[in-house]
């Protein structure tokens, strides 16, 4: 649970310019906050996590790092945290085993499984807490991101800001979109993120994209 594909594409591509308060919601042990601290040198950067232990170990890494001064780690579920703040940016890397079978072992259930109650509640406080500039960036698998799409109902004033489909390969279909969400109407941006030029090489794009976080590229 500590560093996943999905994880580090979105916490490479989220970015509000100007943002200065940030939140992660479902930050595991803070890979993705840390990121967001790094690309956003002037934010004050909140993360809130469930799971007691993950918690715990962010709050070490944050503790770590030279941006542990603008880091605050917080353990709540998000539907219990009440900030006093609106956002500029929300990302979500959330679970989305959705109508499948469920993890056996309970803290991985309950990091990677979600019905559709999570993400009517996550849009809401989304909708209460994004600044009115501000975008809420999520990733999620294709067919799940229609639906999640699909609740974001006129009442909650949340518009589709723009979609990145991702695949694995040139030729294959997208098996993730990471999705902008913001409260302005206007045209939705479409792009493309291709991983692998073939078996065990990245593509440069990837490269490119994540060359400020890892030290292998």
């Amino acid at each position: 649970m500590k560093i996943n594909t999905d994880g580090v594409i979105i916490g490479a591509m989220a970015y509000q310019e100007g943002a200065a308060r940030i939140l992660d919601v479902g930050s595991g042990t803070g890979v993705i906050t840390l990121m967001l601290a790094q690309r956003h040198p002037e934010a004050l950067v909140d993360a809130v996590e469930i799971d007691e232990e993950a918690y715990i170990q962010a709050t070490y890494n944050f503790r770590q790092s030279i941006f542990a001064d603008r880091l605050r780690s917080i353990n709540s579920d998000f539907r219990d945290f009440h900030p006093e703040v609106s956002y500029d940016l929300i990302v979500s890397n959330p679970p989305f085993y959705t109508k499948s079978l469920h993890n056996p072992d309970p803290r991985k259930k309950l990091a990677k499984h979600a019905d559709f109650l999570f993400f009517e509640a996550l849009l809401d406080f989304v909708a209460l807490h994004l600044s009115v500039h501000g975008e809420f960036h999520c990733i999620l698998p294709i067919g799940l991101a229609e639906e999640v799409v699909a609740l974001m109902l006129p009442k909650r004033n949340l518009y589709l800001q723009r979609i990145i489909n991702i695949s694995s390969y040139p030729d294959a279909d997208p098996i993730r979109s990471l999705l902008a969400i913001g409260k302005r109407t206007g045209e939705v941006g479409y792009d493309t993120l291709i991983i692998y030029e073939r078996r065990a090489e990245h593509t440069e794009e990837y490269k490119n994209l994540l060359k400020p976080y890892f030290l292998a590229f």
